[in-house]
């Protein structure tokens, strides 16, 4: 097992972490205010668009992408400590076009697309020029058995006519939002896994309505995660990903990169957390002494560093293993992962909070953003316990001798 980065990746994240240094953290408070000034919260301030066009200067573009023609062409070890510096703050990954849901659907276009679909959408996200979303998650069914979905796509001539409703829908929301990936049923006579299928729905379809922007513990992000309606929606069979009963494939070929994303980001949080909670208990006195001398508060921060090591190397053996043998020969640690980190992350910010005191819990700190969304992040691409009922699973017939179904 060897963890060592690759020069490229070193080079890329000292440059990366350079930019975020020069650039990015001074301009987190002007992001603030411009999105809280502005008159709707889906917003996109025109800083960002600055930030962006240095990150594409530097060549800090599209990191994510093991495509070399179109990304940095690194593996997601590599990609993973970029990952890392990018999700200590909350504009890094869009300033390098990095963010989900975005990402995840560039990479469902490049890997499934065919060349008409590559070229009237993915070409645009990895310019920067739209953002998208991903219309999985449905309000009237539990979603984390993705079996559930409930949205029908009926063929009708050369079209698909959709029918129902999906919320969460992240991205819907952006201002730069122009297409969606659904999931929906099209062969309701396949076995169970091959019913589903991913459409390309333009988010100007008629009959599609955003009902809705739902907050996260009330916080409304500027992208958005939205209450979509779909009646009588008319679009073409060509907007077909892959082919009819391929959507389930695809949706979990999505997901194990993107959680190594979302698992490596959520460790940036959490350093900064610990950078946070470290400065506030040194600067702060109680009793007559800093905080930091308390015994409680050093047993946190040594708890801390000792969680965070062993979390990063959880999430770069899983990155490991997903370059050597793939995705699917490493779903038990891919699942591990997004259990643990997030929750990893969570209690981190939680104590830096806690020492920071009511400050804490105010916006003059990230600390209540990053907890906010931290503790989404143990819903968002399923939640703990299908994870944990997964990794059980295979556990069991592992421990039985047993072997593994084909799906």
């Amino acid at each position: 097992m060897e963890f060592e980065l690759s020069d490229r990746a070193k080079d890329f994240r000292e440059r990366l972490q350079a930019f975020l240094d020069e650039r990015v953290y001074p301009a987190e408070r002007e992001y603030v205010d411009a999105v809280r000034s502005a008159a709707t919260p889906h917003v996109h301030p025109p800083l960002l668009e600055e930030l962006k066009e240095e990150a594409r200067r530097r060549g800090l573009w599209n990191l994510f992408l093991p495509d070399p023609e179109h990304g940095a062409g690194l593996s997601y070890l590599d990609y993973a400590p970029l990952a890392e510096l990018m999700g200590r703050t909350m504009i890094g990954a869009e300033v390098c076009n990095c963010s989900a849901p975005d990402t995840g659907n560039m990479e469902v276009l490049h890997q499934f697309g065919n060349e008409e679909q590559k070229a009237q959408w993915l070409q645009p996200l990895l310019d920067g020029e739209i953002r998208s979303g991903f219309a999985m998650t449905e309000p009237d069914v539990a979603s984390s058995d993705a079996t559930n979905v409930q949205l029908r796509m009926e063929r009708d001539g050369d079209d698909f006519v959709l029918n129902g409703r999906k919320w969460w829908t992240t991205g819907v929301m952006h201002p730069r939002c122009r297409i969606l990936i659904v999931m929906g049923k099209t062969e309701l006579e396949a076995p169970v896994y091959a019913q589903q299928s991913m459409l390309l729905v333009p988010l100007d379809t008629p009959g599609l309505t955003i009902l809705r922007s739902l907050p996260v513990f009330g916080y409304m992000d500027p992208e958005g995660h939205g209450e979509l309606e779909f009646a009588d929606v008319r679009v073409p069979q060509a907007n077909l990903i892959a082919g009819p009963g391929a959507g389930f494939l695809i949706a979990q070929a999505r997901l194990g990169p993107g959680r190594i994303h979302h698992c490596m980001r959520a460790l940036g949080a959490a350093e900064r957390a610990l950078e946070l909670l470290c400065a506030r208990a040194d600067a702060r006195e109680t009793f007559g002494k800093p905080v930091s001398t308390r015994s409680n508060i050093r047993d946190w921060i040594a708890e801390a560093r000792i969680e965070i090591e062993m979390a990063r190397l959880f999430v770069m053996k899983t990155a490991w293993l997903v370059d050597t043998v793939g995705g699917k020969n490493a779903r038990v640690e891919v699942a591990g992962i997004k259990v643990a980190v997030p929750s990893i992350a969570l209690k981190i910010i939680d104590r830096a909070i806690q020492v920071h005191g009511g400050a804490g819990v105010s916006d003059d700190f990230p600390l209540a953003w990053m907890y906010a969304h931290m503790r989404t992040l143990r819903l968002a691409d399923g939640p703990d316990e299908v994870h944990k009922l997964s990794i059980a699973r295979r556990e069991l017939r592992r421990q039985r001798g047993e072997a593994e179904p084909l799906m």
